[in-house]
């Protein structure tokens, strides 16, 4: 590490609610911002100061992805087609093994690329006790040696393998043709597999491992309350607690977890979690598409956060979450990807970007979010729902110095008005490609396009070669397709409620 860096920026963005500065700089200390001002002040008052950036650079906070997948190679990579949720998932059976250690590096270096510091990548595993720490330990590697900031969520299912709802396992396989009987049954947990009591022995010793490490948290990530039981979700939330993390999981994403809540609950999913007592500061949600109003209040009450992912939510028909109507009633919202961007990249400024002109309504007298109010999803936001928001989210002195640096050549390219706004230009006008420089706790973690901590080439050649011998799983691939049809037909089955939108874009009169 640089004991002391300035950082020098045509302008320098220190928040999204401050103002910015013109022709300004960071001085950075032993990884911790110290001043933001003028260039020409702090050159003068650190004259020895090493010095990175220039007048045609941008400086921004470092952008948090607060909801994420890692992938190296994309579903679409992958012959894996977007559909609806529960459709996907059963079609991801088709894809072939991969290593998540590589998976994790080259999704690390696409984040970085994009400006991202911080993520929260949620990690559901299976396998026996070794095979899930092991999966684990590689995934932490791969981060701590790309340099950026993860809070990892590793959780595990413990039930509706198959299908959602207490008991409907069963039930969906008694319904089922009897020569499609074993595909279903295939999908079911193999004897061996991690359970409950282990799944917690783990994550105490991963807690208690990484308690001190500068850039790994270890948080809970129970995929979602329909396929963990309550009493299950009580206790992640006791160990949460007792260690000082985080727990996120999925909630209300697709129409059909809307529907789960009052099926298996006879409420709604969130009054469900706030009646068993787990809501509150430490607890996030991914998604949260088909909140009602009530459930927003809820959210909101107990301090619990969102992930707003727009790109995932529109690949696979979940539908467009009712941004506006959250920011109103002053619940904590981030900004996440969710490793399922809208062009298959990592594109935080393209996210920022689709969750601003979603939010809008077509009409006169309804708010709508600015882009500084998106840049502040992007970074105060995410460092709300990380519970850093006295050290991340911002450039200010105490903390982190996590700076970005975006080349202006293309978006200031042919003219700027001296008048424009530079934030609202950023917002509305960068991209991954333009960033060149990333650090991260002060140290340069990605520069000129490539991160410094590995090699992404050979990470990336690895994994293809590693492919490209993996056989295609075809019989897991076929048992999916039989399966597809019964299980679109069980949810076909269940009654829709009279929907009221928060929004309405066309009508039919």
């Amino acid at each position: 590490m640089t004991d002391s860096i300035i950082v020098r920026g045509r302008w320098v963005v220190a928040g999204a609610d401050e103002p910015v500065i013109h022709d300004g700089a960071v001085f950075v200390e032993d990884g911790t911002v110290r001043e933001v001002g003028p260039w020409n002040r702090l050159r003068g008052a650190h004259p020895d100061a090493s010095v990175l950036g220039s007048d045609n650079v941008a400086v921004i906070p470092g952008l948090i992805n607060a909801h994420h997948h890692s992938a190296g190679v994309t579903g679409p990579q992958h012959g894996i087609p977007d559909l609806l949720l529960e459709s996907w998932i059963l079609a991801r059976a088709g894809r072939r093994p991969t290593d998540i250690y590589l998976e994790t590096l080259i999704s690390a270096a696409r984040l970085l690329g994009s400006g991202v510091t911080s993520v929260v990548d949620v990690h559901s595993g299976g396998g026996d006790t070794e095979t899930y720490s092991d999966e684990i330990g590689q995934a932490l590697a791969a981060y701590d040696e790309a340099g950026i900031r993860v809070a990892f969520a590793a959780g595990i299912s413990t039930q509706s393998f198959i299908v959602s709802g207490a008991g409907e396992d069963s039930r969906f396989l008694d319904a089922l043709p009897a020569d499609l009987r074993a595909d279903a049954e295939a999908l079911l947990p193999e004897p061996g597999r991690i359970d409950e009591r282990d799944y917690l022995a783990v994550m105490d010793l991963l807690c208690k491992g990484y308690a001190n490490h500068p850039t790994i948290d270890i948080w809970y990530g129970p995929p979602g309350p329909q396929w963990v039981s309550d009493a299950f979700l009580l206790d992640i939330a006791a160990a949460a607690a007792r260690h000082g993390t985080g727990i996120q999981t999925h909630v209300e994403e697709s129409f059909y977890e809307k529907l789960h809540g009052p099926r298996d609950y006879g409420k709604p999913t969130v009054f469900h979690l706030r009646d068993l007592g787990v809501l509150g500061p430490r607890f996030s949600i991914a998604h949260g598409v088909w909140l009602t109003e009530p459930e927003i209040a809820v959210m909101a009450e107990t301090g619990a956060a969102l992930s707003h992912n727009p790109s995932s939510n529109l690949r696979l028909r979940a539908g467009i979450a009712p941004l506006s109507a959250m920011l109103e009633a002053g619940m904590t919202v981030a900004l996440g990807m969710d490793g399922t961007a809208l062009n298959d990249d990592e594109d935080m400024f393209a996210e920022m970007r689709l969750a601003l002109r979603l939010a809008r309504a077509p009409h006169y007298g309804v708010d709508a979010p600015s882009p500084a109010g998106l840049f502040g999803l992007a970074t105060l936001g995410g460092a709300r729902l990380l519970g850093k928001e006295n050290s991340l989210g911002r450039l200010a002195p105490g903390y982190a110095a996590d700076l970005v640096l975006i080349d202006l050549s293309q978006v200031a390219w042919p003219w700027v008005a001296p008048e424009a706004d530079p934030l609202e230009l950023l917002v509305m006008r960068a991209k991954a490609g333009d960033v060149t420089t990333v650090l991260v706790g002060g140290e340069i973690v990605y520069r000129d396009g490539m991160p410094t901590g590995f090699d992404l080439a050979a990470a990336a050649s690895e994994i293809a070669d590693r492919l490209e011998t993996e056989p295609f799983p075809a019989e897991a691939a076929a048992r999916a397709e039989r399966l597809r049809p019964h299980v679109e037909a069980y949810y076909q089955g269940w009654d829709l409620p009279d929907l009221d939108p928060y929004t309405r874009y066309n009508a039919r009169r």
